[in-house]
């Protein structure tokens, strides 16, 4: 069999490389302008290389008893590991992806293609649109991983895109968000309190080290309207590898401090990772 070799696309938002892992067959890393942005194994869709996809699938593990199919809407697609993770553990489930950039869409369906009957169903959109075209009551959860370069866009930010979040999911539905800042947290203290206005149980998943501010880096924002699995996610994300913790009540109210929601008019994109931060080669 032939070695794996690297691929380089020119795509609609950028400058797409597709990587493979030399130590694990048919297993890809996925960048975008030299920032990683997805890692999938073929054979094996259920290892997540990235810590921040390990937190959003140990929501969209304990979300729902064991294997019970889910209706998934993900904003944001890069090499769809998420979806095929869902698809791996919770056979059946019904899952939507949007995809602002379809020349990404085009080089992953034809280098990662999607196992027949996955469930998976990709489309190009803007993710907010997408949202706002949806169908109320539609989803079990909403996964946003969405990222402009390396910036999470203002229109994704707001509170009435939170609202928008709130009317697709169910009554018992979950909202998962992978977000980026660093000290002093002003993006993502506002995007606590931005949800908190909509949601009214809400908690966050981050390395011990992150949330002291000691350096830029992912948390996972988790929204309900009712009771998160708060014991389930502590428990998953402090055997992760890279422990994290998670802080929801009065500690993340402590954290969130004086922030206050933000509108549409004065919505800002996540701030500019260090140089380096998020960069590989």
């Amino acid at each position: 069999m032939a070695e794996p070799v690297p691929v380089t696309r020119d795509v609609d938002l950028g400058t797409a490389k597709l990587l493979p892992d030399v130590d694990r067959d048919r297993a890809w890393l996925l960048t975008m302008d030299g920032a990683p942005q997805s890692y999938v194994d073929l054979d094996e869709p259920t290892h997540l290389e990235f810590e921040y996809a390990r937190r959003v699938a140990h929501v969209l593990d304990a979300v729902a008893a064991p294997g019970l199919p889910l209706d998934v809407l993900h904003l944001g697609g890069g090499a769809l590991t998420l979806p095929r993770y869902t698809a791996a553990t919770r056979p059946g489930s019904r899952q939507r992806v949007i995809e602002a950039d379809r020349g990404l869409i085009e080089l992953v369906a034809e280098h990662l293609p999607l196992p027949a009957g996955s469930g998976i169903e990709v489309c190009a959109g803007d993710a907010r649109a997408a949202l706002e075209a949806a169908p109320a009551g539609s989803a079990d959860v909403v996964v946003a991983d969405v990222f402009g370069g390396s910036r999470v866009p203002a229109h994704l930010t707001s509170v009435a895109y939170a609202r928008a979040a709130a009317r697709v999911l169910r009554p018992g539905g979950h909202y998962v968000a992978n977000l980026a800042d660093g000290a002093p947290f002003a993006f993502l203290r506002s995007q606590v309190a931005t949800f908190a206005a909509v949601f009214p149980h809400l908690c966050l998943i981050a390395e011990a080290p992150m949330l002291r501010g000691r350096r830029f880096g992912n948390a996972v924002l988790v929204a309900a309207r009712t009771e998160l699995p708060v014991a389930a996610l502590s428990r998953r994300a402090a055997a992760d590898a890279f422990p994290a913790r998670v802080e929801h009540g009065t500690a993340l109210e402590r954290f969130t401090a004086d922030a206050h929601p933000v509108t549409d008019a004065e919505a800002t994109a996540s701030p500019e990772p260090p140089g380096g931060t998020f960069s590989i080669g």
